[in-house]
């Protein structure tokens, strides 16, 4: 099979994260997700503190105003605006290009699929799942309340749309936007594994 990138949304406790570590498993490819923020701070010579909290999960309210999506451009050092989070948000980008360009691998999240959109070689999957099955599984990490958990699903996934709106002006949940969108509660995840290799079969074989 010739070089392929996968790249993973997911609905917090739908397994998303999970399903991908499986295939990479079982396709013996690279498996990325938080390193990618160690990969920009290492090319960039920014604080991995500052990528972190300009990461998916932190939920900024003024990204809701910024009117351009992602150009692909990374600043100069000398730019007021290096370590803004545009800038942090255009370091991944160009990390997650290059990953794309030189090996087959698995992407999870920071709105990989938009950032690969024009590849030939990439398919992109959405992985959600109904909130009572959301709750369970976030259940097996987090010593919470059913309702407590589920304000923190809400919580995480609210963010995870707003990073991804802001920078792509896309809606996080759109299915238009990707190749597969899978219910992880109805296929469990080594189904869903099953699922994107047999995509793959069709598209890149």
């Amino acid at each position: 099979m010739k070089k392929f990138v996968i790249t993973i949304a997911r609905q917090y406790g739908s397994g998303g994260r999970t399903i991908g570590q499986m295939l990479a498993k079982e396709l013996g490819v690279e498996y990325y997700d938080k390193d990618l923020i160690t990969k920009a701070s290492e090319e960039s010579g920014i604080n991995v503190a500052l990528f972190a909290n300009a990461d998916e999960k932190s939920g900024k309210f003024f990204r809701l105003f910024k009117k351009k999506r992602y150009g692909g451009k990374v600043l100069n050092p000398s730019d007021s605006r290096f370590t803004g989070e545009e800038n942090l948000f255009n370091y991944q980008a160009k990390i997650i290009k290059d990953l794309a360009e030189k090996e087959s691998c698995i992407i999870i999240g920071r709105a990989a699929d938009y950032i690969l959109k024009d590849r030939d070689d990439v398919i992109s999957v959405f992985v959600h799942a109904p909130m009572d099955f959301l709750i369970e599984q976030a259940g097996k990490k987090h010593s919470m309340s059913k309702k407590e958990l589920e304000k923190y699903i809400i919580k995480t996934d609210k963010a995870r749309a707003d990073y991804y709106y802001s920078h792509t002006k896309r809606q996080w949940t759109d299915a238009r936007n990707y190749d597969l969108c899978l219910d992880s509660s109805k296929l469990g995840f080594e189904k869903c594994v099953e699922e994107i290799k047999a995509y793959m079969d069709v598209k890149f074989k």
